[in-house]
């Protein structure tokens, strides 16, 4: 704790140091402290009555809040940057209402003439309160502390004034304790002792307050310094992965998450303990930050203590998660303007994203400072791996750590500005944050020394970037050296750049630095579990260099406006012969990254099933070898988009289609003929499910030759089990869970009648279904035989018979018309707060090309609850039949496409058709979207 001010005649003491609130203008604007107490002595003349007295003092002092907030607000919108300005307005209203209600209570509430020495009371304020920061929400910490164990006027004292804060609609965080109960507090208890740190003396008896200080000083704090730093660096950590390790995640927690106000304050008090130092700027002289470092700082808090403040205003509550509803509204309070290929909101998100990272670069020069200054000679404090190589290019070793042996050695030979992370890589070395710190100082030299062209230099950055080791960690110190983004401008373009989706849960560096780390691991046989086939083709690639660069470049161009991939496509045309790629190599990057979405679209918006996709597919990519490298670049593409989003449905459909498109690259288009595959699909299934050969012909016949061609053996055995079962039954529905897709396969034999689709997917989703895929087939003798692959809303199967049951009464229900559908779906929209931040045009594409025997139709909209019924049903009203239906969600938008015909099976190719039934399916995708939006 620390010494503070008290007031002079409405201004403070200037002492040893200013207090918090020196730096604010007009104070009587935000509240007049003497006005007001002369009301409340006008308040205590008219009546004797206490309980009179107290509902008069809390309705001033209400309105005063009030007042006081909306200065808060108003300065913080007339300078929206300005976030220590309103962090420090608002708690010197605090102080102001705290010292006015403290005075009352004790001179008109519960006076008492003769006090006792044990009946003095201090109000200090803790934790950020105490720093004198507090957004417009945040609780109230507040310690009230007595000389001994609390008397009975003590104890009613500090209770109205609690009283008198709850009243006032505040969250009060309080304590009251003796000196003794307070060192025994801050001892035992870590958050205790952070807390009383930043303890700042509010009001009440003085020398109490002194006496305290002097006690938390020689008690708690002397002599205690290593394990504090030990504990809040062991809690940070903990804090870290609890908020998702990583500083780029795209919904950040301003306070707490990683790169937030938290991280800059657990510097502040780390210095605060050990060299007692009362103020940020301090820590320049204690030695653990320079002068610019401290601008940084600044900087970094300043901006952040903005957007906190702007998020509790627009909230109304105390709230630091920066979701996407509220980042359009700060980007804009914040002036924040549209730019080309950038929106206003991605503008805002990349600075706060850069302010995080410069909180990460402050963090580990610091550590490093402190490491020298606390450990033994020849030792470490913070502990780490020792390794000793040899031959080190100049470099030196300090206690385990590469670092250089003079701070001109980077001005000397610009090159080894790349050169140490290579040697890092190598030998697997920590860099000593001395060396990244001078790194970052000296990175410009990259631009103003010719490095990006040095031959050396990039197959340096080569062997990095294609490192069998651990690339990945390696390319994130580059990164946050800002090394990377100026050897490879066109990185630092997307450094901390977020795409305003649901879908992306990182910034784009962030996501490509993850991707290559994903590539290693795949590489060295680490994720086999996961990606079986994609590990054994890794051993296959003739270049690896060709997939490590593509991964690199993928998403370089986005936000530039344009199509990305096209862009990308010809940035690499310049950057790979650069970094030392041949001409071959150079047109096969060029070619992954214009195509590096085609097969995760056609995998999952198209029907496999139909040989025209692949054919088109295979045209595209023409060689085996391009088919491969496709495969891993989707694959670590997709893994890296965030946790949750890769999952075994995805998986197989990418393998179905690898070696669907495998199978024509190696034979040509002369696919085997259709009767020999349907004959070798239908040994298949006899062969592994064992039905006797009477019993399977039987059956067999019932099915036409368009269905042995759609659906895998798996599934045509358990349809086969379902159509045994039902018999001559006129509805038979069963489900069975699909563990390798991840998903259940729900089976519906009935009487094909026209709406049959759209009501089986109704009574889906009521019973809290999502249909992921559908296959609609026609037995010989007239009965419709519907697939649906279905997970639960969490991406899971249902498994649960509770749950099965639920799923097939919901689908007899909706057949059997027991109830309105539409009504009742609309009903059970599901809360989609996040997805209101988003507007998902809709649209619609219906395409005769992309199969030989049906109409192609793709509907891109907003995703919620019942859309797929919502468009099942305008194509039911259209007259069409649905073969295949197919539906893929990216965050908050979903991408449904149907393969249908007309009622006698005929494409629908009439130009006046298409344009009505594109315009009654926008119709559909638009209803209800307009209003979740607007709810």
């Amino acid at each position: 704790m620390h010494g503070h001010w008290r007031w002079r005649g409405g201004h403070p003491k200037q002492g040893a140091m200013a207090h918090p609130f020196h730096s604010l203008s007009n104070w009587r604007a935000i509240i007049d402290r003497r006005a007001l107490a002369g009301q409340l002595d006008t308040i205590a003349a008219e009546t004797q009555d206490a309980a009179a007295r107290r509902r008069a003092m809390v309705v001033l002092l209400r309105a005063a809040l009030e007042d006081g907030r909306a200065e808060v607000e108003r300065r913080l919108l007339a300078h929206p940057s300005s976030g220590r300005v309103a962090a420090q307005t608002t708690a010197f209203l605090i102080d102001q209402l705290v010292r006015l209600s403290h005075d009352f209570t004790v001179e008109h509430l519960y006076p008492a003439n003769n006090r006792s020495a044990g009946e003095r009371i201090t109000l200090i304020a803790v934790g950020g309160y105490g720093r004198g920061e507090m957004a417009p929400h945040s609780d109230i910490d507040i310690g009230f502390l007595t000389p001994f164990k609390q008397t009975s006027w003590t104890e009613q004292a500090i209770e109205a004034q609690l009283y008198t804060l709850w009243d006032l609609g505040l969250k009060v965080g309080h304590s009251s304790r003796s000196l003794d109960e307070m060192v025994r507090a801050a001892k035992d208890d870590l958050t205790i002792r952070t807390a009383l740190l930043e303890g700042r003396f509010i009001w009440g008896d003085r020398e109490l307050y002194d006496q305290a200080a002097a006690r938390f000083d020689a008690e708690v704090v002397a002599g205690n310094a290593r394990a504090f730093v030990a504990e809040k660096l062991a809690e940070r950590d903990e804090r870290h992965k609890r908020m998702g390790d990583s500083r780029y995640v795209v919904e950040p927690n301003v306070k707490e998450g990683k790169g937030g106000l938290r991280d800059l304050h657990t510097l502040f008090w780390i210095g605060k303990f050990i060299h007692r130092v009362r103020t940020v700027p301090e820590l320049v002289d204690a030695g653990l930050l320079t002068a610019r470092e401290l601008k940084q700082f600044a900087r970094a808090e300043n901006f952040l203590l903005a957007v906190r403040c702007h998020l509790h205003v627009l909230a109304g509550r105390a709230e630091d998660r920066l979701t996407f509803d509220f980042q359009r509204e700060i980007a804009s309070r914040m002036k924040f303007a549209d730019r080309p290929g950038k929106s206003a909101v991605e503008r805002f998100m990349q600075l706060y994203f850069l302010h995080a990272k410069s909180v990460g670069d402050l963090t580990g020069t610091f550590l490093a400072h402190l490491d020298d200054q606390m450990a033994a000679r020849g030792r470490r404090f913070l502990p780490s791996i020792r390794r000793r190589p040899g031959k080190l290019n100049g470099f030196v070793l300090d206690r385990g750590r590469l670092a250089l042996p003079s701070d001109d050695f980077f001005a000397a030979d610009p090159v080894r500005l790349i050169e140490i992370f290579a040697l890092a890589d190598k030998h697997g070395l920590e860099i000593h944050p001395q060396a990244m710190r001078q790194a970052r100082h000296d990175a410009k030299l990259i631009e103003t020394q010719g490095v990006r062209r040095d031959a050396r230099a990039n197959a340096l950055f080569l062997d990095v970037l294609t490192s069998p080791r651990d690339p990945e960690t390696v390319l994130r110190w580059m990164n946050e050296a800002g090394v990377f983004g100026r050897f490879v401008p066109d990185f630092g373009r997307v450094v901390a750049q977020m795409q305003f989706d649901m879908y992306h849960h990182y910034t784009v560096d962030e996501h490509t630095i993850r991707a290559i780390g994903l590539l290693a691991d795949i590489e060295q046989g680490r994720l086999k579990e996961d990606h079986p086939l994609s590990t054994a083709i890794m051993g296959q690639i003739h270049s690896r260099r060709v997939v490590y660069v593509a991964v690199l470049l993928h998403d370089i161009a986005k936000g530039r406006g344009g199509d990305h991939s096209v862009l990308g496509a010809e940035l690499a045309l310049r950057v790979c012969p650069r970094l030392g790629l041949s001409e071959a190599e150079t047109e096969t990057v060029s070619w992954l990254v214009r195509y590096h979405l085609l097969m995760s679209a056609t995998a999952f918006k198209r029907d496999l099933a139909d040989f025209k996709t692949i054919l088109d597919f295979a045209q595209i990519v023409q060689s085996p070898e391009r088919l491969r490298l496709l495969l891993v670049l989707t694959v670590v593409d997709i893994r890296a988009v965030g946790p949750g989003v890769w999952n075994s449905w995805k998986r197989q459909l990418l393998s179905e289609l690898y070696d669907a498109a495998e199978e024509v690259l190696r034979l040509g288009h002369k696919q085997k003929g259709r009767e020999q595959r349907i004959a070798s699909k239908k040994e298949a299934v006899a062969a592994q499910f064992g039905f006797d050969r009477k019993t399977f012909d039987k059956v067999a016949k019932r099915l036409p030759e368009s269905y042995w061609i759609a659906e895998p053996v798996e599934v045509i055995a358990a349809n086969l089990v379902h159509i045994r079962q039902a018999g001559d039954a006129p509805l038979h529905i069963a489900a069975v869970p699909d563990d390798d897709r991840g998903a259940t396969l729900v089976m519906v034999l009935a009487a094909d009648h026209p709406g049959l689709f759209y009501r089986i997917a109704g009574g889906i989703h009521l019973a809290g279904g999502n249909i992921i895929d559908a296959r609609i087939h026609t037995t010989r003798d007239g009965l419709a035989l519907d697939n649906f692959l279905v997970q639960d809303p969490l991406g899971r199967p249902f498994a649960e018979t509770g749950q099965i049951a639920r799923l097939t009464r919901a689908i007899e229900d909706a057949l059997a018309n027991r109830q309105k559908l539409l009504p009742k779906l609309e009903a059970r929209a599901l809360p989609r707060t996040r997805a209101e931040a988003f507007r998902v045009a809709p649209n619609v594409f219906v395409d005769n090309k992309a199969s030989n025997r049906f109409t192609v139709i793709e509907v891109n909209a907003q995703d919620r609850p019942a859309l797929l019924n919502q468009l099942a049903y305008a194509l039911f009203q259209s007259k069409v039949t649905v073969h295949s239906a197919h539906v893929a969600t990216y965050g908050e938008r979903a991408v449904d496409t149907f393969y249908v015909t007309d009622l006698i099976g005929d494409k629908i190719d009439s130009p006046a058709r298409v344009k009505t039934l594109e315009k009654r399916l926008l119709e559909a995708a638009t209803s209800q979207s307009e209003e979740v939006v607007a709810a």
